[in-house]
């Protein structure tokens, strides 16, 4: 199975020969290529959505928008439809309420964050797994911590429920050092193997930022085998897929590795 955070860049037609416009089609091309089983997509606005939606005729696009009318910036979930059924979907917000849309911590951006929750399961696959997309605050390391902290807490109480394995991704917003990402290294909170790990930088600002970073993640739990791993580093005449690299990476499941 082969699985892909894309942040895709929100489309405000503010990034001149990089707009969404100009990067639509290598952004086609790619994933009919590539073909991954499951995306998740951050940044995306209600019209990015829709195109998706409308273009990715192989795949099926859930989630909805973090304001309080469930517009704005979606954190998608895409599947394909002839390897991936769904068995469950949920939206909540990084934030003390979150079943509120646009609910917040106090301390943080003025953007609401979200994470979609699926239960997904590939044909290819015993058993159903758990996936969470997010994209945490781009201000706050508090609101940063709180979101993540919020999220291990959701997946573990989702794990005394169904035992299945489970994959994070999305934009963190932090790099792997970061203060407030510490948990990722505490592995007895929630274990897992974070694929990009030794990837490289993510974040690039189409070629333009003199000091990438990394700070987008796709971890997986230990009931998956690593296969392969890649950024997507795809240009072409100076037009990337978006200002991240998108994570990609192929991954299997032994049956005696299911946890639980």
């Amino acid at each position: 199975m082969k699985v892909v955070t894309f942040n895709i860049r929100c489309d405000f037609n503010q990034d001149k020969e990089n707009c969404f416009c100009y990067r639509k089609d290598m952004i086609l091309q790619k994933i009919s290529t590539e073909k991954p089983d499951i995306i998740g997509f951050q940044e995306v606005l209600p019209h990015v959505q829709k195109w998706l939606k409308e273009n990715l005729s192989d795949y099926y696009i859930v989630g909805c928008g973090r304001d309080s009318h469930w517009e704005d910036e979606y954190t998608s979930i895409a599947f394909r439809k002839d390897t991936v059924e769904l068995f469950g979907l949920d939206v909540f917000w990084l934030s003390p309420t979150p079943k509120i849309p646009a609910s917040r911590y106090e301390s943080q951006s003025i953007c609401p964050r979200t994470c979609t929750a699926a239960i997904l399961k590939p044909v290819s696959f015993d058993t159903p797994i758990l996936v969470y997309n997010t994209h945490l605050d781009h201000e706050s390391a508090y609101a940063r911590e709180k979101g993540l902290s919020q999220i291990f807490h959701r997946i573990k109480k989702d794990l005394s429920q169904y035992h299945y394995p489970y994959i994070l991704m999305g934009d963190f917003n932090a790099e792997p050092a970061s203060e407030e990402l510490s948990m990722l290294t505490d592995l007895a909170i929630l274990p897992f193997t974070d694929v990009s790990k030794d990837l490289g930088v993510t974040y690039h600002d189409y070629g333009n930022l003199k000091n990438s970073v990394k700070i987008d993640y796709l971890l997986v739990s230990p009931d998956f085998t690593i296969q392969h791993s890649i950024l997507w580093k795809d240009t072409k005449d100076g037009v990337f897929l978006s200002d991240h690299y998108p994570v990609s990476t192929d991954i299997m499941i032994e049956k005696n590795k299911i946890q639980g």
